[in-house]
């Protein structure tokens, strides 16, 4: 840690680093066995990321699921052999008891839902591995699975079950602690694994959840086996799944080097990304560079633009996101070579079905949609000397509304598109942002096609509806300042549920319900008396005493 990072941690009392490798794990063990990974997970008690709780019965906190995020980055990038993952528990007669209870009832609402969120995203970023990396992951939950731990093995395409008489799986958070399942649950369970209703009703309401076969006949589970055969049985299926796969056998891993970054009073800043804090105006402006050169070739290293920019993004939005809980609106900006970018966005095109480059788009979407998830307002900027083009154009799309200068004097700022911005960085709805944004008007979209590449002025990209306003020079500053102004002046909590509600459009896919309707709820429970009050359930857990509810139901 930099002199400077030493000095943020003492400013800000909770300030997270998201950057990790293997030799800094504490809680998961990562091993492989040719096509096979397995992450067992094996929580250490003393090993919470606060202190105030112990870690108990495999249960997790951020820091165990930052370890979680980064594994699976290693085996995505560093081992395209594996295509499969198995998800299991080093310890006896436990898979996971889910999120560490007492960590929840000690937390601020902040901490509470930023965890989620990353949980939830950790998860979908499994689901997504699925769908586009050829990777599967299979849920051996050797033990007991409640709350989370049972989310984590929902996030996985199977999940296996030993029937020991014993171990269930269950969602306890409504009877135990007055809250839902955070991290998708009550969606996965209807949306992903078609569980019945009236079923999901019973199991989400009763503690103790469901064992062996009624847990596969009503779908919660998909198989189950006997101690002796259990370890087997998982292993057996592995080997199917990873031969339907179309991971690599031979190819060589891309090793995720540390990510260089200098954090200071300023903000934090990378190679390619750089984060300037104003505290004074509750603002930050992010600006992201083009490459300096035009890529020739796919570089396998984790120092290829693509890559090494959307790492660097992520840790940005995570570690401001968690970090930094005043800076309400962020300021998106580009600078560099439009040139750089299209020969860039060119060679992921012509080799999408690379592994590497799957992988280096995966990273990108995945890092672009968190963007698009975070509680703040987004405004993209374009000035002379921007680069919003192709890939970097996502970051306008992204936003909640666009300025681009309409200038006179010198060079005049352009947008321009590029095919990677009509498919391959899907949104949390699944959609082209650029589709998204025009509601699937395939007229429309057929016209911007005929615009790949070129270079689209402020007038021009105005009346094609990619900006939200073309200002000329001499109401530049007052508009732009004006903007902000009005924009902090509101209440952050309705901008959240305004800019939730807008963002994807029509149309409902798993993820939007995960980010949308069930934490919108979450978030409105963890600040209810019935659950964080004196006498709330999340606040008494363990104490022998009994929660105290408001029966009214508004």
């Amino acid at each position: 840690m930099s002199v400077a990072e030493e000095t943020l941690d003492k400013t800000i009392p909770e300030a997270v680093d998201y950057r990790t490798d293997p030799s800094q794990y504490r809680h998961w063990r990562l091993s492989f066995d040719g096509p096979i990974a397995t992450l067992a997970m094996d929580t250490q008690e003393d090993g919470g990321i606060r202190p105030g709780y112990k870690l108990k019965l495999n249960s997790y906190d951020l820091g165990v699921d930052i370890e979680l995020h980064d594994a699976l980055q290693r085996i995505r990038f560093e081992h395209p052999e594996t295509r499969v993952v198995v998800i299991t528990s080093a310890k006896q007669r436990v898979f996971c008891s889910g999120a560490n209870i007492y960590m929840l009832g000690l937390s601020n609402h902040a901490w509470k839902v930023n965890f989620c969120k990353f949980t939830n995203e950790t998860r979908n970023g499994i689901e997504d591995s699925s769908a586009h990396s050829g990777l599967r992951f299979i849920a051996a939950c050797n033990g007991s699975t409640a709350g989370g731990g049972y989310e984590l093995a929902l996030a996985c395409d199977e999940i296996f079950l030993v029937d020991d008489r014993s171990s269930a799986v269950s969602l306890p958070e409504i009877p135990l602690l007055g809250v839902l399942p955070g991290t998708g649950g009550l969606t996965r369970l209807t949306d992903k694994r078609k569980v019945r209703r009236d079923h999901a009703d019973l199991f989400c309401t009763q503690s103790e959840g469901v064992q062996g076969q009624r847990a596969k006949d009503q779908r919660f589970v998909d198989a189950i086996a006997k101690p002796q055969q259990f370890t087997e049985a998982v292993r057996a299926r592995a080997v199917e799944l990873a031969a339907k796969s179309d991971r690599p056998e031979a190819a060589k891993g891309v090793a995720l080097t540390p990510l260089e970054r200098t954090v200071d009073g300023a903000g934090y800043h990378y190679e390619y990304v750089d984060a300037q804090i104003d505290r004074a105006g509750r603002t930050v402006t992010i600006t992201v560079r083009a490459p300096h050169a035009a890529p020739a070739a796919i570089e396998e290293s984790a120092a290829f633009w693509p890559l090494e920019m959307a790492r660097e993004l992520d840790d940005a939005i995570l570690s401001l996101r968690t970090n930094e809980l005043e800076l309400g609106l962020w300021i998106l900006k580009t600078e560099g070579d439009p040139a750089n970018v299209f020969a860039a966005d060119a060679l992921l095109f012509e080799h999408k079905k690379n592994w590497f480059v799957r992988e280096v788009i995966g990273e990108l979407r995945r890092t672009l949609a968190r963007l698009e998830v975070s509680s703040r307002s987004l405004y993209a900027v374009i000035e002379p000397g921007s680069c919003f083009a192709g890939t970097l154009m996502e970051l306008a799309l992204a936003a909640d509304r666009v300025y681009m200068r309409d200038t006179s004097e010198g060079p005049a700022p352009s947008v321009t598109l590029s095919e990677m911005n009509f498919g391959g960085l899907e949104n949390v709805a699944l959609h082209a942002r650029i589709a998204a944004r025009f509601y699937e008007d395939d007229k429309h979209l057929a016209a911007l096609r005929w615009r790949i590449n070129a270079a689209i002025g402020a007038r021009e990209a105005e009346q094609l509806g990619l900006i939200t306003a073309a200002v000329d020079d001499l109401d530049w500053d007052d508009e732009i300042r004006l903007a902000i102004e009005s924009r902090n002046a509101l209440s952050p909590d309705a901008l959240t549920g305004m800019e939730a509600n807008l963002r994807f459009g029509p149309g409902e896919t798993m993820n939007t319900r995960v980010f949308g309707r069930l934490s919108a709820w979450q978030n409105w429970i963890f600040i209810r008396p019935n659950a964080v009050g004196p006498a709330g359930a999340l606040k008494v857990y363990g104490s022998g005493q009994r929660a105290k509810f408001s029966w009214e139901r508004v």
